[in-house]
């Protein structure tokens, strides 16, 4: 029987464990240009520049004017665990600057060929250091302006293991752009430049205003839907822009969050991000944001990931909510709809770092607490006609419940727009006085294709999508109702059956609560048949089988990911969607006019709960220049 062979315990030598640190620290070359630009910022620059070459594998080269490193501790400057940022532990949980490990210069020079230039403002000259591979030759004079520049060539040259898992030097200069572009939206009143071989990529001035440098690096259509938010609450403040919801991307990586000077990412606030959007944006896309968190150093731990990225906040759910609120009240105070050609809005200058945080105003002052509520009411005021109660609906053909043996109760009243014909002569109009309307009242806007509504604006012209904005109007309301639990139901006089797969039925009655908040009354009637007693009245018209089946879709579509406030907003979709009026349903006046008069009350009346728009507005100077009368 072969014995175990045991290795014995060996001190790493420094060459080992400067390694260990680069594969920590130094991932590909865009970690390198992080920390050599983290490092400029740190010594005070205000000019900072960056060359590369082929995707920083050849060269990278990072100068600045900054305070410079004294020739005696140059060699400090390499050697692990060495820093200028920290004194003791107590330290690490006020850390005030970009990098404070004491291990990046020194991982860098351990897979690389360095070197380093510097000089104070109180040397007469400059010294030169250079590191090959971790070992370094003695500095020596040379001649160099105030500041510090550190060339790095043959990024893992000598660690070819690393070598092989590089991407394109295309894919590696996006990398770098990224991070580039990360130091220099934190630090606008810093001038920066990022040359990329011969051809200068950028050149940025140096800016108090931050729209120009985030205009510099994502365009006019970023920088013209930008709107401003600022928000103190206690220690804690929230400033900088979120974009408008009609200019959205296809995943998050737009989402610039900056702590104290820092880029960083958090699941927590992207999630308070997005619920903040929710209802404004279609599924699969995400909103854009370029937002500051000044909060006291000691208030946040910074040293939980290797390259700083990720941080654990002492009071995370106070920021969570702040973010939320802040950004939801912003939207309710602005102007969402969309325009036919997006115009430059106008936005306010920011200065994402003042010298006291007592100044500035907020957008509205402190943190409302209905955003710490599980679900949100949206209504604001009753409005003169309750499109919950029967909504204006195409009569189902073959589904006349109620001459069949499953009609509702009688004794549930039903008003408004309910029992629509199938054609001009047929329809059968609501009440106009119900809701609120003149009789003699003339239309305020033209239906076109039956789908859309026309009308007239002081500034020039809008197009409403009918189905979208009823949509809209039906949700706000319907969620009001669920939070107050008064949505009305109707009871079948006789139970529908509704047979589904085992997995559906299984789903649906493990929420039977929460479909009764819904005006959905179901109990189990064996194996996968579930039975179907009561649903809202608002879908008076619709078929209980089918509805209980969509119903069904959005449960094990969504279960396994959405919490249950998340589950109740999708099924509120769902029956405000198939409640509204649909494209192709033709409105009376009276109808046109009701559901314009709705649009004003909504909260949010410029997207569908899909986040589809529910208007496109033309601007008199746009319809001047598409007809050349100027």
């Amino acid at each position: 029987m072969s014995q175990l062979q045991v290795n014995p315990i060996r001190q790493l030598s420094a060459s080992v464990i400067n390694k260990i640190a680069a594969g920590e620290v130094i991932e590909r070359p865009a970690s390198v240009v992080k920390e050599l630009l983290e490092n400029s910022v740190d010594a005070g620059a205000t000019r900072i520049e960056l060359t590369i070459e082929q995707g920083g594998t050849e060269l990278i080269r990072v100068t600045d004017n900054g305070s410079g490193i004294p020739y005696e501790q140059l060699p400090l400057a390499v050697t692990s665990h060495a820093t200028s940022k920290i004194v003791d532990a107590d330290d690490l949980f006020q850390v005030a600057t970009m990098g404070f490990r004491g291990e990046a210069l020194a991982s860098i020079a351990e897979v690389s060929q360095t070197t380093i230039r510097s000089r104070t403002a109180l040397q007469d000259c400059g010294f030169e250091m250079r590191i090959n591979g971790g070992h370094r030759e003695p500095a020596q004079p040379c001649g160099c302006p105030q500041g510090t520049t550190i060339e790095v060539r043959q990024l893992f040259y000598n660690t070819p293991v690393r070598q092989k898992f590089m991407k394109t030097a295309q894919t590696e200069r996006g990398h770098i752009m990224e991070a580039f572009t990360r130091v220099a939206l934190a630090h606008p009143e810093i001038q920066m430049t990022c040359v990329n071989g011969s051809k200068t990529t950028y050149n940025l001035p140096a800016t108090e205003i931050w729209s120009d440098r985030i205009g510099a690096f994502f365009g006019p259509e970023i920088a013209g839907n930008l709107i401003a938010l600022d928000n103190a609450h206690g220690e804690i403040r929230i400033r900088g822009f979120v974009v408008d919801p009609a200019v959205s991307r296809a995943n998050n990586r737009m989402q610039y969050l900056f702590l104290n000077g820092r880029y960083i990412r958090d699941r927590s606030l992207q999630h308070a991000l997005s619920e903040a959007y929710r209802g404004l944006l279609m599924t699969g896309r995400y909103p854009a944001c370029f937002l500051t968190l000044e909060i006291p150093f000691e208030l946040v731990d910074v040293n939980v990931h290797p390259a700083k990225l990720e941080v654990r906040f002492q009071n995370g759910g106070q920021i969570y909510s702040q973010l939320l609120g802040t950004v939801r009240d912003r939207f309710l105070s602005t102007d969402l709809t969309a325009h036919a050609q997006l115009s430059k809005k106008a936005v306010e200058p920011f200065r994402p770092f003042p010298q006291s945080d007592s100044g500035g105003t907020t957008v509205r002052p402190g943190v409302s607490n209905q955003h710490n509520q599980e679900t949100i009411s949206f209504t604001n005021s009753a409005p003169a006609f309750d499109w919950t109660q029967a909504p204006r609906q195409p009569q189902l053909a073959g589904n006349d419940y109620a001459s069949s043996a499953n009609a509702v109760d009688s004794s549930v009243g039903h008003g408004g727009f309910s029992g629509l014909a199938q054609s001009d002569q047929e329809q059968a109009h609501p009440n106009p006085a119900a809701m609120g309307v003149a009789p003699s009242q003339t239309p305020t806007a033209l239906q076109v294709h039956n789908t859309y509504l026309v009308s007239e604006t002081p500034e020039g012209m809008i197009v409403i999508d009918q189905h979208a904005l009823h949509e809209r109007v039906i949700y706000e309301q319907i969620r009001g109702k669920v939070v107050d639990g008064k949505l009305e139901s109707q009871r079948l006089l006789v139970p529908e059956p509704v047979s589904l797969p085992p997995a559906e039925a299984a789903a649906v009655l493990e929420q039977t609560e929460l479909l009764e908040q819904l005006g959905i009354s179901i109990s189990p009637f064996g194996g996968g048949t579930v039975l179907v007693s009561a649903y809202p009245a608002m879908l008076n018209n619709q078929n209980p089988a089918e509805m209980l089946r969509s119903v069904a879709d959005q449960i094990v579509e969504g279960g396994k990911t959405l919490d249950q406030r998340d589950l109740v907003d999708e099924l509120l979709h769902m029956i405000s969607c198939k409640a509204a009026v649909k494209a192709g349903d033709r409105l009376s006046p009276e109808e046109i006019t009701a559901l314009l008069e709705h649009r004003e009350l909504c909260q949010d009346a410029h997207h569908c709960p899909h986040g589809r728009p529910t208007s496109l507005v033309f601007s008199r100077d746009e319809l001047d220049r598409r007809f050349k009368r100027i």
